[in-house]
């Protein structure tokens, strides 16, 4: 059974920088594509940045695009979300999930079968 496990949230100021883990046991990193996506308090999930499984296409949303980076190490069976300049809107609960298909980048949840718990990441102005 794929397990996803993230890790790195905590309290920040605004302005500053933080990088996101997750984590894949029960299967191999290389086998799918990852996304990252939060949920702030009241509000839908959305997505935020995915990869492929080679890490060689991406896709970010416009409202991180330039300030968020996603990498993978397939090594590591690790995923990262390096978050700069962050900003109180970016509070929320982040999660990692993997997409069944090698190449998904999303934006849509369909298709991302396996789910991490959620890291809190709150920014404060």
């Amino acid at each position: 059974q794929v397990q996803l496990v993230e890790s790195g949230g905590r309290l920040v100021q605004a302005g500053g920088n933080l990088t996101l883990s997750c984590t894949i046991s029960g299967g191999t990193l290389s086998s799918y594509a990852m996304g990252w996506f939060r949920q702030a308090p009241g509000q839908e999930r959305e997505f935020v940045a995915s990869i492929i499984w080679s890490g060689t296409r991406r896709k970010e949303a416009d409202s991180v695009k330039g300030r968020f980076i996603i990498s993978r190490d397939n090594a590591k069976n690790t995923v990262y979300l390096q978050m700069n300049n962050l900003k109180p809107g970016d509070t929320a609960v982040y999660y990692c999930a993997a997409h069944r298909n090698p190449y998904g980048l999303g934006p849509s949840q369909g298709g991302f079968n396996y789910w991490g718990q959620g890291t809190q990441v709150t920014v404060s102005s």
